[in-house]
């Protein structure tokens, strides 16, 4: 498994989105879509959490460090991943700077510790829709979050 992979996967699963969504913005049927076809325990989900996995493990993905959060933007948006930038941030029992998504914000969350949350949410998806702002939060140990921002569109808030 190697950023190739990863990138290919997240090619793969950015058409599904962008099919799914049809022109509309991210929304709270994309989050049911999400959970319903790729949530926790199916093939999709433990392909994207393997992979993220080893990559924070290898030092592909999360980089960068600040406020004690290990972080990193994998990608940018390009037309192979409809659009979509791809940022995996690795966060233990803390809450992070505010920010809104002008665009939308489509989370992956791959608990390491099974009781971390993110935004009180388990493993799953969450989306948010455009113009939605929030302090993400993982409570309950360590997570791994992939984002993907619509353009990589984020407003971090002074």
């Amino acid at each position: 498994m190697t950023l190739e992979a990863f990138r290919s996967e997240i090619a793969a699963l950015a058409t599904e989105i962008q099919t799914q969504l049809a022109g509309r913005a991210p929304d709270a049927a994309l989050d049911d879509w999400l959970n319903a076809h790729h949530g926790a325990g199916s093939a999709r989900y433990q392909r994207l959490d393997a992979l993220c996995r080893q990559g924070a493990a290898e030092g592909w993905l999360c980089q960068r460090e600040g406020g004690g959060i290990r972080y990193g933007r994998v990608f940018k948006p390009d037309d192979a991943l409809s659009r979509f930038s791809v940022d995996v941030v690795d966060m233990t029992d803390i809450a992070g700077p505010h920010h809104t998504h002008p665009n939308g914000e489509i989370d992956l969350i791959l608990p390491i510790d099974p009781e971390a949350r993110f935004d009180g949410r388990p493993a799953g998806w969450l989306v948010c829709p455009p113009g939605s702002a929030h302090r993400p939060t993982v409570s309950g140990g360590r997570a791994l979050v992939l984002y993907l921002l619509p353009e990589g569109s984020i407003e971090f808030t002074r």
